[in-house]
């Protein structure tokens, strides 16, 4: 077994252990969302949790872990007699983002099953991590079926697996732990609210700090044995805090007047439901047992506040996590009790002593320590002190500085406007039947969704199709020699069951910044539009790109991502003026998809060609408009769905935007018609003209 980095001896990002320390005194405060850059220690905090957790009583042979103290009466392995059973070291168990749904929940031995007629049940992920740490690194990246899966085993606190006429049952309690890379793309809603914590990270911006993180990583990979003992006592004395605070955690009294200021915080900043003033008052239980206290003051609660709201106060997919900490003060001031006195023997500091629980430096693997200030756990040892540490000044936003005016453009270029209010958009999808990642947009087969069919397995069985199997097993049964109750199984009889569900796609936008796009404030309108879109993907779990034109070139203003976040901050900083290399623009879109091909070959591409269909040059020779004609049959010709939204307006319209549709063989949707409340049918113009575009690719190649 590998040595793991010791928990003592990662130091900086201080919110970051004082929450994973909470939840390992009180496992009911629900787990811990991390949420930082790449490169930030983020899984190295995390696994050295799991080496302070005390050991496990369980029922011994029990696959399930079942508590001897209180067995589950519907265990699989049941049922069990209370005993004293026997211990073994908590777990922890990492999910990771490409592992199958039977991997997570278990799967059936449906050879033994057919053939012997028994319930033969593996358990998975869920039943490992009972009682113990399931870790999904990159969390946001898990496909929505697992998703689904796990917000089920965290509502229940039990896992259910039904396929194939056979039920089984089993506790699946865990504390859940999640990492991600906001850049990578956000987390559905309701996966975000099962997180009870959540906190944010960087690496630390000075200096001193990021040469004790290079000290302490190689030392640890000089000599992990010898380093891990160097912080055996630290540990140790870490531990022994935490079996203190559990055991101190039930007299813990949480009196009326922190409840009501934990209601009226909850209630100020408008969260959704209930959950967040159970996790704060869970949390805030945890920190008093964490200092050695039996009463919560409203410090406490302010702590909880922290860490248990920001990610709970998003109204919007592009709204950044955060809280507003001078109304959080007024609202607890506004509500504030009479504090409850602490003992003499008893410790106000939530925070742990010890060298081991602080210093410069993070000691992830080449990371930089530091974490976000509010308290937690300050940095201790040789390093400096959090109040030596300066705080980044938020730097003014730039003034835009005009362009100058080019010859023949139709303006210089403009400061950036604001866009304008989102709103609900017409599904736009790729026609036929695709293979891609699992998402919301277009018909693909899938791995789940209605069942359409059988096929014969190519390698492994993962969805077995029950009625084609036997249907394919009963006429050898004679041949086969069968005489018991169950059928005779071949491998050759197995048949996968074949599902058409959605896919995700990448949705390309091609946005036209030019001059004419500016005139008559149509820019806010555009950006509008652009923005309701890229919300549309992120429910639609889609990958988005942006390229923009204007000038006399195109640039990739955010090359495919999963971070619809990022292109909606490209596209508000969005300047525009000068000509429209609409050619320039298509060209630039059709390289884009052209390498995402090579990337991801499944993953079946949209583009969205925002533009009022005008051409006026850039650094092609020709006439603009036989160039921007050229390069859409490039799109064209290579069978890319696409979609033109006419941002012309005004009583004279010269239908360009129309014809570069017909080149792009999709179709033009206005402003208007894009919005959900408009036309209908939309779903089947765009569909209509792929259809009748690869009909005439069709007449022509015979």
């Amino acid at each position: 077994m590998s040595t793991r980095y010791p928990f003592t001896a990662v130091v900086g990002m201080d919110d970051l252990r004082l929450a994973l320390l909470l939840n390992a005194v009180s496992p009911a405060v629900g787990g811990v969302l991390v949420r930082g850059e790449k490169g930030t220690a983020k899984s190295t905090a995390v696994r050295a949790l799991a080496e302070l957790l005390p050991a496990v009583p369980v029922v011994a042979g029990c696959r399930f872990s079942c508590d001897p103290a209180s067995p589950d009466p519907g265990c699989p392995d049941g049922p069990h007699e209370a005993g004293p059973g026997a211990e073994r070291p908590a777990r922890m168990v990492e999910l990771p983002v490409g592992a199958s749904e039977d991997r997570l929940v278990g799967s059936l031995d449906i050879e033994k099953a057919l053939a012997e007629g028994v319930k033969a049940f593996e358990p998975g992920l869920l039943a490992d991590a009972h009682r113990g740490i399931l870790y999904v690194d990159e969390v946001n990246l898990l496909s929505d079926h697992l998703i689904d899966h796990l917000l089920d085993a965290a509502a229940m606190g039990s896992s259910y697996v039904e396929r194939e006429g056979v039920s089984v049952r089993h506790a699946a309690r865990f504390l859940l732990v999640g990492t991600m890379n906001p850049e990578e793309g956000e987390l559905r809603p309701q996966l975000l609210d099962r997180f009870g914590l959540t906190v944010e990270v960087a690496a630390s911006r000075e200096p001193g700090q990021r040469v004790e993180v290079v000290r302490r990583r190689l030392a640890f990979e000089d000599d992990p044995a010898a380093f891990a003992a160097r912080w055996a006592g630290e540990e140790a004395e870490l531990r022994g805090r935490i079996v203190a605070a559990r055991a101190l955690l039930p007299q813990v009294v949480l009196g009326d007047a922190v409840l009501l200021q934990i209601a009226a915080t909850c209630a100020a900043f408008e969260v959704d439901g209930m959950r967040a003033d159970i996790v704060m008052a869970r949390t805030a239980t945890a920190l008093a047992a964490w200092a050695g206290r039996t009463g919560v003051t409203s410090e406490d609660v302010r702590q909880a506040a922290l860490l248990a709201l920001p990610h709970r106060r998003r109204r919007s997919p592009f709204d950044a996590p955060g809280l507003d900490e001078d109304k959080l003060d007024e609202t607890l001031e506004q509500f504030k009790g009479e504090e409850p006195e602490s003992g003499p023997d008893e410790d106000p500091d939530p925070e742990p002593d010890g060298p081991g629980d602080g210093g410069p430096g993070d000691g992830g693997p080449g990371d930089g320590g530091g974490g976000p200030d509010g308290g937690g756990i300050p940095p201790q040892g040789d390093g400096p002190a959090p109040e030596d540490v300066p705080a980044p000044e938020e730097a003014p936003e730039p003034e835009p500085t005009p362009a100058p005016r080019e010859a023949g453009a139709g303006s210089g270029e403009r400061a950036a406007v604001k866009a304008a209010e989102p709103f609900r958009t017409k599904v736009l999808s790729v026609p036929g039947l695709g293979e891609g990642a699992a998402g919301r947009r277009s018909r693909a087969r899938t791995e789940h969704g209605r069942t359409t069919g059988s096929t014969r397995p190519r390698g492994a069985l993962t969805k077995l199709h029950l009625a084609a199997t036997v249907q394919a097993a009963a006429p050898h049964q004679r041949a086969r020699g069968r005489t018991g109750p169950g059928l005779v199984v071949r491998r050759d009889d197995l048949r996968q069951a074949t599902r058409e569900g959605r896919e995700g796609n990448l949705v390309l936008f091609a946005v036209d910044a030019s001059g004419s796009m500016a005139a008559r404030q149509r820019m806010s309108a555009v950006k509008g539009a652009v923005l309701s879109l890229l919300l549309d993907a992120y429910q639609r779990r889609d990958k988005v790109g942006l390229v923009t034109f204007r000038g006399r070139d195109a640039e990739v203003a955010l090359p495919p991502t999963s971070s619809v976040d990022a292109a909606a901050a490209r596209l508000e900083q969005l300047p525009t003026g000068g000509r429209t290399p609409l050619s320039a623009g298509l060209l630039k879109a059709h390289d884009v998809l052209r390498v995402e091909r090579l990337r991801d070959p499944s993953r079946r591409p949209l583009l969205v060609v925002v533009t009022d269909g005008r051409a006026t040059g850039g650094r092609a020779a020709g006439d603009p408009v036989a160039l921007a004609a050229r390069a859409a049959r490039l799109h064209a010709a290579e069978g890319t769905a696409s979609v033109v939204v006419d941002c012309e307006t005004g009583p004279v319209r010269l239908g360009l935007a129309g014809q570069l549709a017909r080149e792009l063989g999709g179709t033009a949707v206005t402003l208007d018609e894009l919005r959900a409340d408009s036309i209908a049918g939309l779903v089947r113009d765009v569909q209509a003209g792929q259809t009748g575009h690869a009909a005439r690719t069709a007449r022509r190649a015979a």
